[in-house]
């Protein structure tokens, strides 16, 4: 029988995970046990997705505010720093800034605007067009942009982002001053030792400043890359990829990914014979067209995953050829002709026009974005997800 169903995403539901859990073997088990009760059978390049908070969890990967602390004031011994470029998030930075505001005496906080870098708004383009601010030219004190915006509370999470973190850092003992600018050698006015706070621009950010004349740079995967007093850390990474655990500790970004994909394909390859793809992902990589937010808050889409995830997809756009070469055929002609094109077609299709509006992105990054949103961030219980079909087409 022909198939009549492509790609399918199952979120599978596992267990409440816990420190020192044998995590591999659980998902493999939760795997294996959802194909019998769901009736469905485990193929060669299925994939099988975990994700990166339970890794974590398992690991015991965690640290406190006085972890943070010990290791922000031994690299800003002086105990004064800029703070640039923070995503405004209570999840993903509060416990951040606490740390970081326990270990110094004070901050210059410096927010872009009018957003963070995943797309938290502060204040909307119109309203700067409004009050002729230029946000790639002008600096705000807080002063000035209570004056000309007041207070302005996020659309969705009802927080004003700049009272919140001014009161998180003074309650913390720590002196803080508030500007906004999207220059980063902004910050050399106010001092010459700074945190870099930005994700996927950081590096950037360093080079910046170090060649301005900055005396000490640094970036959040400078903080908790080696254990303080046995906390958790993360070697690539540090506090990038960090959620909020407690009101006093983070989850970290999981460590030794690899060996933990690599483990779960020898498990399920073991009981079913077959080669399943497996990664761990955090947050997806897509934009919200509503509230603006670039969902991608953690430094990579997949930390880790086995090798026939490697690479970006290989398609062509069956529109294109419906429309184009084979305009003139229909029904099982066009099919068969379709087919034959896709069955004929090069390994490497790039900047063939047949291939142009397919995704150019890679494998990990679509596929996680793909297990992000089938999981979801509440309360679903579905830690692993298992992807069936992703890489069939059309003649298979």
């Amino acid at each position: 029988m022909e198939r009549t169903v492509g790609t399918i995403s199952r979120g599978v539901r596992a267990p409440i995970i816990r420190e020192g859990d044998p995590l591999a073997q659980i998902v493999a088990d939760c795997i294996l046990n959802a194909s019998k009760a769901e009736n469905f059978t485990i193929h060669n390049r299925d994939v099988a997705a975990v994700t990166e908070a339970v890794v974590a969890r398992a690991q015991g990967n965690y640290a406190s505010v006085d972890d943070i602390a010990a290791d922000v004031k031994a690299h800003f011994p002086d105990g004064e720093a800029g703070v640039i470029f923070p995503i405004l998030s209570r999840n993903r930075f509060s416990v951040c800034l606490k740390g970081i505001a326990t270990g110094l005496k004070k901050i210059v906080l410096m927010l872009s605007y009018p957003s963070d870098e995943v797309g938290n708004h502060l204040i909307s383009l119109d309203a700067l067009d409004e009050k002729g601010i230029d946000p790639w030219r002008d600096t705000l004190t807080e002063a000035q942009y209570r004056e000309l915006f007041g207070r302005v509370l996020h659309p969705f999470t009802g927080v004003d982002y700049i009272e919140f973190y001014r009161d998180l850092i003074t309650s913390c003992g720590c002196e803080v001053e508030i500007i906004l600018s999207n220059d980063a050698k902004t910050i050399l006015n106010y001092t010459k030792n700074v945190l870099a706070c930005d994700i996927h621009s950081r590096q950037r950010t360093k080079k910046i400043l170090e060649k301005a004349g900055a005396e000490r740079v640094y970036c959040l995967d400078d903080i908790l890359c080696a254990s303080v007093n046995g906390s958790g850390f993360n070697e690539q990474y540090g506090l990038l990829g960090s959620n909020k655990a407690t009101e006093t500790t983070v989850k970290l970004f999981p460590r030794d990914c690899q060996a933990f994909v690599n483990e779960v394909q020898a498990i399920l390859a073991e009981k079913t014979g077959v080669k399943v793809e497996v990664m761990v992902y955090g947050d997806g990589a897509f934009k919200d067209p509503v509230g603006k937010i670039w969902e991608l808050a953690d430094p990579v889409v997949s930390p880790a995953f086995t090798d026939g995830l490697m690479g970006t997809p290989n398609e062509l756009k069956l529109k294109y050829l419906a429309d184009n070469q084979f305009a003139d055929l229909k029904g099982e002609e066009l099919k068969k002709a379709i087919t034959e094109q896709i069955n004929q077609k090069d390994r490497d299709l790039k900047g063939d026009m047949a291939s142009q509006g397919t995704t150019p992105r890679r494998l990990t990054d679509l596929i996680g974005s793909l297990c992000d949103l089938t999981s979801g961030s509440g309360d679903k219980g579905t830690p692993i997800v298992f992807i069936q079909g992703y890489f069939d087409n059309y003649a298979n």
